[in-house]
């Protein structure tokens, strides 16, 4: 019944955390937030089954974990510089029937996967993007060519 207790009192505190931190839809988060997420989850993992089982020492681990984030998030905000090497910059994979194969190649990409992102946007042949590009979060954003 304890561990059944510790469980519940686990996952209400990191829902409360998780709202706390910030909230951004999952295709907006980026690779920081992931790491977060799945950090915190391990550390309210270790308070529910491993020997370690203080209330106190795990809402500590989490909120310090939680508090860092935070002002990672304010350095992040005030210095382009640290946002640049947390967040990354948007890569250009493909522009004006031109593919970026260094880039490709070093995002492990192919050139299928564009064309996927490109037939969920409802464009069947690569005559009709403009551009390719692998935003911050790994989503593939297309622009289509300009009909004229």
């Amino acid at each position: 019944m304890a561990a059944i207790l510790r469980a519940a009192l686990g996952y209400f505190f990191l829902v409360f955390m998780v709202r706390v931190v910030g909230r951004r839809p999952g295709k907006q988060m980026n690779p920081f937030e992931f790491v977060l997420i799945f950090f915190i989850g391990g550390l309210a993992l270790t308070f529910v089954v491993a020997d370690d089982r203080s209330l106190t020492n795990a809402f500590t681990q989490i909120m310090t974990i939680g508090l860092a984030h935070y002002l990672l998030v304010l350095v992040r905000q005030h210095s382009p510089r640290i946002a640049k090497l947390l967040d990354g910059t948007p890569l250009i994979l493909l522009a004006h029937g031109q593919w970026h194969e260094e880039v490709m190649h070093g995002m492990l990409i192919d050139p299928q996967d564009v064309m996927t992102a490109a037939r969920d946007k409802g464009i069947s042949s690569l005559d009709g993007i403009e551009y390719a590009v692998l935003e911050r979060n790994g989503e593939i954003s297309i622009a289509p060519a300009s009909k004229g």
